[in-house]
This record gives structure tokens, sequence and C-alpha cells, in this order.
């Protein structure tokens, strides 16, 4: 009877609670938008993309192919980035499990001693169980029963915090894809930048043999009085710079294949490469495709895009906190203070069954605060998804012009390196005929070696190019 009135009670005061409660901050959004993405690169209007291509068939060296192969086993960032989509996997799970009821089984034994002249205790003295048997003391109490507590999901608080940790779940494995495309492309640049330290110290050691001949014609001049001494200490001293420059980048070679050792999570060792022909490499060719591609093949963007997701949902779960909530227990058994007696039914039965409304009234500021917090968090989301697309935009775009102008200057510097090849011999032979001093030697052979080591450098950056823009496009992970 008295819980019948107490139920309708609070009838009318969760109307009252939702009535009062009802008025929760709106959500603002931003007032300005950016430009959407570009239609074209360029006049090119062919959808044909290079990021479509499996990186093992996009890289035509097998030694670089087997490089990879065993970073994307070994590498601890990839590792690590592979553990946070556990951990986002088991939040998918605890937000599951707040949404269902939670059910458990309790079963207990306990002893009681009332003092016999308290009002509990008087009363238990006189009450007979049975006749001519009073009630124990001290008193046992045993139970075994069931219950269950529920929150009822009136407002989708508790299903949106769900659909907020999918989408977190997913952004991670996003994440993982593009630590997956970064990491391919660290150690193909790497392994092109290995392959002309190698060129260069070839180049190197050529030139050195080259000014040592020199050096011994101008001491074979000097000895005939064509050439001074002075000439024979620049000669030597050219070859001793160059000699010098040949162990900048043997060290360099060494804490080159040291980075990749790192990124294939191993100890220094060698790298396995053809050390030959590197100028008679060819980059692959890339096809852009149109900008709107890289919605769906950038990892960063479509991470961004879920992790807008998610916030969004984090304001709706903010502002279902201004409503009142409806939670529900319940629990069914048996108790009694003798283990004979837990058999007896219907008197060792026990059940129970209640609901609560409860809604903010004090702490609406701290809700408040909160819900702007998430609000905020959705609009710098927002932001990031846009200077996301933009980044990859304008990445892309820089390649481009980069590939483009790298090759002009590829194909001017042969030329230029031609030249000097042939300008050392004209020179060799007409200093050997006395038409010319030796300075001018020393500076067509050093003129030459710089040319040739930028012709290697610039070869490089045409490989280095080629891996970013597919890259940048979102090749590498699939």
């Amino acid at each position: 009877m008295y819980k019948i009135k107490l139920y309708r009670c609070l009838i009318p005061l969760g109307v009252f609670l939702s009535v009062i409660s009802c008025k929760a901050p709106a959500i603002t959004t931003r007032t300005t938008t950016n430009n959407a993405l570009p239609e074209l690169y360029s006049n090119n209007k062919d959808t044909s993309n290079t990021s479509t291509i499996p990186w093992k068939n996009f890289f035509k060296d097998k030694n670089l192919v087997n490089l990879i192969d065993i970073a994307l086993t070994n590498n601890q960032e990839l590792q690590i980035t592979l553990q946070e989509i556990e951990i986002t996997k088991n939040d998918i799970r605890i937000k599951k499990g707040e949404i269902l009821p939670k059910v458990g089984v309790r079963a207990g034994a306990g002893v009681e001693k009332v003092g016999r002249y308290t009002s509990q205790g008087a009363g238990d003295a006189s009450t007979e169980i049975t006749p001519g048997k009073e009630m124990p003391d001290p008193l046992m109490d045993y139970t075994l029963a069931a219950y269950a507590n529920w929150e009822v999901d009136i407002w989708k608080k508790l299903r949106n915090s769900k659909k907020a940790a999918v989408s977190r779940y997913l952004s991670t494995i996003e994440g993982k894809n593009f630590v997956l495309t970064n990491l391919i492309a660290e150690v193909a640049n790497s392994y092109y930048e290995l392959l002309a330290l190698d060129s260069q110290l070839n180049i190197v050691k050529q030139n050195i043999e080259l000014q040592k001949n020199a050096l011994e014609i101008v001491k074979i001049q000097k000895e005939t009085a064509r050439a001074t001494e002075l000439a024979v200490q620049k000669f030597q001293a050219e070859v001793l710079t160059s000699k010098s420059m040949e162990f900048e980048i043997l060290q360099k070679i060494k804490e080159t294949e040291n980075r990749i050792n790192f990124l294939l999570g191993r100890y220094p060792q060698e790298i396995i490469r053809d050390k030959n022909n590197f100028l008679n490499l060819q980059p692959s060719a890339i096809d852009s495709g149109i900008p709107s591609q890289l919605l769906a093949n950038r990892p960063d963007i479509k991470q961004a895009e879920l992790e807008l997701a998610a916030a969004k949902l984090d304001v709706k779960i903010a502002r279902a906190e201004f409503y009142p909530s409806l939670a529900i227990s319940a629990g069914i058994g048996l108790q009694a203070f003798k283990t004979s007696y837990l058999l007896t039914f219907p008197e060792s039965i026990l059940y129970s069954l209640a609901g609560d409304i409860a809604a903010p009234l004090i702490n609406r500021n701290a809700i408040k605060a909160e819900f702007n917090n998430a609000n905020s968090r959705q609009i710098q989301a927002m932001y990031n998804y846009e200077r996301t697309i933009l980044n990859a935009y304008l990445e892309v775009s820089n390649q481009l012009s980069k590939i483009n102008n790298l090759e002009k200057s590829y194909d001017l510097k042969w030329q230029q390196v031609n030249a000097l090849n042939r300008s050392i011999d004209v020179s060799n032979d007409l200093f050997k005929s006395a038409r010319v001093d030796y300075f001018e030697v020393l500076m067509t052979q050093r003129d030459a070696l710089e040319s040739k080591l930028e012709l290697i450098e610039t070869k490089k950056e045409q490989f280095n190019a080629t891996v970013n823009v597919y890259k940048d496009l979102g090749g590498g992970w699939k």
C-alpha cells in the first residue's frame, strides 16, 4: 500500500523534474566555412590515381620491398599504434556494457546480535517462530539472490557514447593506416638517400684517382722546371680535400643505414642494395587523379572526419546530462536466518523493485561548463578536418610541381656534367702541353666534381618527390 503511494508520488515528481531540466543550451555551430576543394590540380582531368597501386607494385626494387616488409612487421611505432586499436576496441565493449542491465548474483552469510533492551531486541525476544520457540539470539542471516540495475537510456546518452567509441575505434584504424603510409615512405626515402650516397662515394673515389694522376704530372713537371712547388702543394691539397669528403660520405652512409635499421626495428647491420647505376634508375610515373579522391584515399583525412563525428556525439552526450535520468533496480532471491528455512516457500522469498528519477539542480553550472567544452572541442575538430584537407591538397600540389621542376633541372645538370667531363680532358691535355696553368685544371676538376654530386642529389630528390607524392595521394596503406 505504501509502495503504491510512493510510486504515485514519483510520477508527478518525474514530470516536474523533466520540466525544470529540459531547458538545455543550444549547440553552437560555425558561422563561416572554407571553400570546397578545387576540382583539378592542373588542367589534367584524368581520374587515374597512383595511390590505388599497392606499394609492392609501386616499388620495383626487390631489396627495397624486402626492407619495407620487415619494417611493417617489426617497427615499434606501428606496434604501438596497433595496441591503440585494441584499447579503443575495448572501449566499445565498455560503452556497450553500460547500455545493458547490470545483472549479478550475491550469496552471503552474517550474524547479528542486538541489545535485549532495544526496540528491536525487545520485539525479537517475544517472537515465536514455532510454538514454544523464540527468535534465535544471536540472529543469523543467509542470503542467495540475483539483482539487476539498469539506467534507461531515454535521451540516447549511452547509445551516443557507444557510437562515439566506435568512431574513435575506426579513427585509430585510419591512424594506423596513416602510420603505415608514412613508414613506407620514410623507408623508401632513406633507401634512395643511401643509394645516392653510394653513388657520390664512387664519384669522389674516381675524382681522387684523377687528382692523383694530375698530382703525379705536376711533380714530373716540377722536376723539369715546368711547374713550381706551389702547384704541387695545391694539387696535394685537393687530393686531401677529396679524401676528407670521402670519409664524410662514409659517415653519412653509416647514419642512413642505422636510420633504416631503426625503422626496421633491428640493431645495426648492412643494408642489402645495388650500389651501382643509381643515375640510370628511373622514378615511377605518377597519376595524380583529382583532388576529391583525397577524401577517400588519405587516412589522415578519414581519421579527422571520424574524430569530428565522435566530437559531435560528445556534444549530444553532454547535452543529455541536463535531462533527468531514470534508473531501475530489482532483486529476487532467498533469505532466512537458518539454512534449513532457505527453501521454505513463500516465506523465504525476497524481491524488490525500485525506480529512481534524478535531475540536476544545484550543479547545472558544472554540467553547462562540460557541455561548452564539448561544443568547443567539436568546433576544434571541424577546423582540424578542414585544415587536414587543405594540407593534403597543398602537399600534393607542391610535390607535383617539384617533380616537374626537378625533371627539367636534372636534364640541365646532365648537360652540365657532360660539358665539364669534356672540359677535364681538354684541360689535362692543355696542361700537359703547358698551354694552361694548374689553377684552371684544379678549378675544372672541382667544378666537375660539384656538378656530379649535384646531379646525384637531384636524382635522389626526384625519387623522394615521387615517393612523397605517392604518400600524399594516400598510397601505401591498402
